[in-house]
């Protein structure tokens, strides 16, 4: 196995490789607006994934496509010249969708954009469905009257409560007024 390093290396110079040839030009008609995005290579340096995008249509993309598939040979033997390894790598020419998820992200954060949009313009005509401030305040107590009331209001919640504690008929009390 070979280290990471290694084949970043190597497949940093593959890219370089086929990138300088492909802007050389190769004789094929089929071949369209080319760009190599990305190399990989495997752990063991004997084969490499090359991903490319093709600026035009769907059929533009099909003929590159065919045209790569063709050049593989010229441009492995391209590689073998000018890398320092035992073995060439085979190559494998991928079409990268990388313009296809651009456009899908784009389209995504437009709708994200638009969406932001109707929701701050609901917030701005919202109102609230209770209280605008829902927290309770302390009440402001007039005087002594109110005061008096609220002393009667909790005596007479005491006194209830008193009643409610009273032991049940039958059951006998401590001397202290507890139940058993």
């Amino acid at each position: 196995m070979v280290d990471a390093q290694r084949a970043r290396k190597m497949a940093d110079r593959i890219h370089e490789i086929i990138a300088r040839r492909l802007e050389r030009g190769i004789k094929d008609p089929r071949l369209g607006f080319v760009t190599i995005t990305d190399v990989k290579v495997t752990g063991d340096l004997q084969h490499a994934s090359v991903f490319y995008t093709v600026y035009g249509t769907d059929e533009e993309r099909r003929d590159t496509g065919a045209a790569l598939k063709s050049a593989t040979g010229m441009l492995r033997s391209e590689v073998g010249k000018n890398i320092t390894a035992r073995l060439t790598p085979s190559l494998e020419f991928i079409l990268d969708a990388l313009p296809e998820n651009a456009a899908s992200i784009d389209r995504l954060l437009q709708e994200a954009r638009q969406r932001d949009h109707e929701s701050q313009s609901l917030a701005s005509s919202a109102e609230y469905a209770g209280d605008a401030d829902p927290y309770v305040k302390p009440r402001d107590l007039d005087a002594d009257d109110d005061l008096d009331d609220a002393e009667d209001d909790l005596d007479d919640d005491l006194a209830m409560d008193d009643e409610l504690e009273a032991p049940a008929a039958g059951a006998s009390t401590e001397p202290d007024g507890s139940t058993r």
